[in-house]
């Protein structure tokens, strides 16, 4: 079974997924943030794969994946880093960029390594929807691979079910319209779209990003969703202290307030 899905059938609540990327603070730090994590405390990780132009985005981010690309990152390195990460840990392990370097690497041969090294998902922001039912899915179920589509505030009921019945894994819950970068609550207007999912009663569990930084956000994405996503938050933390153990003591810290 996909460690995705297993995943959500023994833990349907309170789910921790926490994004950074990959060459970012350092170039070799891959395996040791990978590890840090799971060891404490977090169920699921997004390995960002850095992108010149990440649209979706926010600065934290954004100056994130430039610094890794000046530190040298590549797709190809960080499936060498991969290798043998599998060893180590046995959380589900997400890859999650950009059409341009996937595409560069060739979508089939990135499948495979993503098989190879032990990758359970893969989310592609800026992938078409029709793109992906007509040339990646067969692709990446021939390869065990959940590709996670993303909806927002702004996707169609119509569309979201579409979504619904044709991915598997879980749903990203985009909680705006707006880039990645952390939040101190969420507005009258995100409540609304979470209770609108929420009615639709989904096939695919959920999970909340964009903006989760404290108690508050998080607790609201527990109560709405199977758990939250965590990015700028934990890559500001992590590009400040430059250690992993630390940058998620701080995050563990920060939203216990």
């Amino acid at each position: 079974m996909n460690r995705i899905n297993k995943l959500f059938i023994e833990k349907r609540q309170n789910i921790l997924s926490i994004y950074f990327c990959a060459g970012h603070p350092t170039l070799d730090g891959t395996v040791e943030t990978i590890t840090t994590l799971a060891n404490n405390g977090v169920d699921m990780i997004e390995v960002g794969i850095p992108f010149s132009d990440p649209m979706a985005d926010g600065v934290v981010i954004q100056n994130a994946a430039t610094k890794a690309l000046s530190n040298g990152m590549t797709l190809q390195l960080l499936f060498s880093q991969l290798e043998g990460i599998r060893e180590q840990v046995d959380i589900p392990l997400l890859l999650m960029g950009y059409l341009n370097p996937i595409m560069h690497f060739g979508f089939e041969a990135f499948c495979a390594r993503c098989s190879e090294v032990g990758i359970d998902g893969v989310i592609i922001p800026d992938l078409p929807f029709k793109d992906y039912m007509e040339e990646f899915k067969p692709v990446a179920d021939r390869h065990n691979l959940r590709i996670i589509m993303l909806i927002t505030p702004e996707t169609s009921d119509e569309r979201i079910r579409f979504i619904d019945e044709h991915t598997d894994g879980f749903i990203y819950m985009v909680s705006s319209a707006a880039t990645t970068g952390a939040q101190k609550s969420f507005d009258q207007a995100k409540q609304q779209y979470f209770e609108r999912i929420n009615a639709m009663q989904l096939h695919n569990p959920r999970m909340i990003g964009f903006g989760i930084s404290n108690r508050q956000t998080l607790e609201a994405a527990q109560r709405n969703a199977s758990g939250a996503i965590i990015g700028s938050k934990f890559v500001s933390l992590y590009e400040n202290t430059l250690d992993p153990k630390s940058a998620i003591d701080m995050l563990h810290e920060a939203l216990r307030s």
